[in-house]
């Protein structure tokens, strides 16, 4: 019988640790599948987060190196700098990214540093037990804010990917969301398009990848599914924001 549908060899068989309905699974396989798709794991080196993906290094079956909490780019960089000829990304949430890490990341794409960004946006904090993130959306509740962010208290959730799409180093930005099979679809060839910027030697590149937290977030998979499309499109918006001059 023909295998349709097999692992992809992006990922290593090392079972996951995230919850029951978590989109982290997800995620990993997209950029399994295009660190295959692209023939570029024997090059790969990933730099994993502090966060619930702070195990990403056993999954993903390339060269990985684990980085302090919210320094993944300047780690990237490093790496990218003195090995320029391999594939670097980073895999970071919204915790990581967005609060202790923005400065890592704004003055990474500031610089234009041929990296790649797998930016996983399911404003909260999830590893640490589900405090407001930089992310978290006005009203939305949080072990650290039990009647729901305020925005006079805490101000409108960040919103990265339009921050970056005005740096000029910045050569791709696309934000895309993985709660349903035609969004999957799509997010995939965002990944592929951001490896591809940095192949092409355009800039930093990073993908906004809307997730979904179950568990902090209190509701079952499929209702967390709903909830990402309800809430969180409407004010992060998907869509490609910047990318290289003649892109695809």
């Amino acid at each position: 019988m023909a295998v349709v549908f097999g692992r992809t060899k992006g990922l290593t068989e090392k079972q996951t640790h995230y919850c029951p309905g978590c989109t982290h699974g997800i995620i990993h396989r997209l950029v399994g599948e295009v660190l295959e798709e692209l023939d570029i794991l024997g090059k790969a080196i990933g730099v994993a987060p502090v966060g619930c993906s702070v195990f990403a290094y056993e999954y993903f079956n390339c060269d990985m190196h684990e980085a302090a909490h919210g320094r993944a780019p300047a780690v990237a960089t490093g790496i990218k700098r003195v090995l320029p000829e391999s594939v670097v990304f980073t895999y970071q949430g919204d915790g990581d990214l967005a609060a202790i890490g923005t400065a890592e990341i704004v003055h990474a794409a500031h610089r234009g540093e041929k990296i790649t960004t797998i930016f996983v946006n399911n404003t909260i904090y999830g590893m640490t037990g589900g405090q407001m993130a930089p992310t978290t959306l006005i009203g939305q509740k949080a072990t650290t804010a039990p009647e729901g962010r305020k925005e006079e208290l805490a101000g409108k959730p960040i919103k990265m990917s339009e921050l970056l799409a005005t740096i000029d180093g910045a050569a791709f930005v696309e934000r895309v969301s993985v709660h349903n099979v035609a969004n999957i679809r799509k997010a995939k060839k965002a990944i592929k398009g951001a490896f591809e910027t940095q192949l092409a030697g355009a800039g930093f590149s990073i993908v906004e990848v809307l997730s979904t937290c179950p568990t902090n977030w209190g509701l079952t998979p499929p209702r967390a599914m709903k909830w990402l499309e309800e809430n969180m499109i409407p004010y992060y918006p998907l869509g490609n924001l910047r990318r290289p001059e003649g892109g695809k």
